[in-house]
C-alpha cells in the first residue's frame, strides 16, 4: 500500500470543527490552524465581540469561520452550539474542548462557589460537549474530540490552583474513559497538555503587578523551562491540527504534553 502524501493527510477540507474558547489565546491559535487546513470552524466563546472578530479575521483569509456565543457550562447552550454547527456546516467532525478558567485562590480562602465555577467551566463542559457531539458523530460514522488539559493534569505548577488542577485531572480521566467508550464508533478522543503559554488569560493573572514585577515573574517561570521560554498559542494549534488530521489515525486515549520540557524539571 502506497503511503498518502503529507498534504493529503493534513487536509481538513470538507470537515467541520467547533473550538470552544476559540476567540483568543490558545483557542484562536487552534481555530487558525484548523481553518487554514480547510476545516469550517465555529468559533465558540463567551466573549461575543472577540468571537466575531476572530471569525472575521479568518474569513478575510478566504477561510470559513462563524462566531457563536456560548457558556459551555450550560447544557442548553451546548446543545444549541452543536445544533448550530451541524446547521451551518452540515456536519460536526472535530470538537476541540479548549474553554477554561483559572482564577487563582488558596484553598484556605477559596469559596465553594469559586470551586464549583471552575469545575463547571473546565470539566462539566467537556462532559456536555462530548455527550452531544458524540451523538452527531455516531450518526456520521466517526469524528475527533480533542481536549485541552494542562501540565497541571499531571503535576501542580503553582499554589492557588487546586480547583483548576482538580478539573484538569478530571478532564484527563474523562478523556481516557470516553476514548474507550467511543472507539467502537470510530470517534477518537485525545488530549493536549500545554505548559506555560503566552495568552491574554495568563497576562490577566498578573493584573495589578508592575511591569518590573511581571517581567521578573516571567523570567522566573521561564528559567524553570528547559527551553527557557514560554510557548505560543500556535504551538498548541499545530499539535491540535496533528490530532484533528489523519496524521494521528492510530491514536485515541492519549495525551500529548507540549510544555518546552517543563515537567522534566
Amino acid at each position: 500500500m502506497n503511503p498518502r502524501q503529507i498534504s493529503e493527510l493534513l487536509d481538513l477540507t470538507g470537515k467541520s470543527a467547533i473550538v470552544t474558547g476559540g476567540a483568543k489565546g490558545i483557542g484562536k491559535g487552534i481555530a487558525y490552524r484548523l481553518a487554514e487546513a480547510g476545516a469550517k470552524v465555529l468559533v465558540a466563546d463567551m466573549d461575543e465581540t472577540a468571537s466575531q472578530e476572530t471569525a472575521q479575521e479568518l474569513a478575510t483569509k478566504g477561510w470559513v469561520a462563524e462566531p457563536f456565543k456560548v457558556d459551555v457550562s450550560d447544557e442548553g447552550q451546548v446543545e444549541a452550539m452543536i445544533a448550530a454547527c451541524k446547521e451551518k456546516f452540515g456536519s460536526l467532525d472535530i470538537l476541540v474542548n479548549n474553554a477554561g478558567i483559572y482564577p487563582p485562590a488558596p484553598v484556605a480562602s477559596m469559596t465553594a462557589e469559586q470551586f464549583e465555577r471552575v469545575m463547571h467551566v473546565n470539566l462539566r463542559s467537556v462532559f456536555l460537549t462530548t455527550k452531544y457531539a458524540a451523538e452527531v458523530m455516531k450518526q456520521q460514522g466517526g469524528g475527533k474530540i480533542i481536549n485541552i488539559t494542562s501540565i497541571d493534569a499531571l503535576h501542580p505548577s503553582m499554589i492557588g490552583l487546586a480547583h483548576y488542577d482538580a478539573s484538569k485531572h478530571g478532564v484527563w480521566g474523562f478523556t481516557k474513559n470516553s476514548a474507550l467508550e467511543l472507539a467502537e464508533h470510530k470517534i477518537w478522543v485525545n488530549a493536549i497538555a500545554p505548559g506555560g503559554i503566552t495568552t491574554p488569560g495568563v497576562a490577566a493573572m498578573s493584573q495589578g503587578a508592575s511591569a518590573e514585577q511581571m517581567e521578573a515573574s516571567s523570567q522566573a517561570f521561564a528559567a524553570k523551562i528547559p527551553m527557557h521560554r514560554m510557548g505560543e498559542p500556535d504551538e498548541i494549534g499545530t499539535v491540535t491540527l496533528f490530532l484533528a488530521s489523519d496524521m494521528s489515525s492510530y491514536m485515541t486515549g492519549s495525551q500529548i504534553v507540549v510544555d518546552g520540557g517543563a515537567l522534566l524539571s
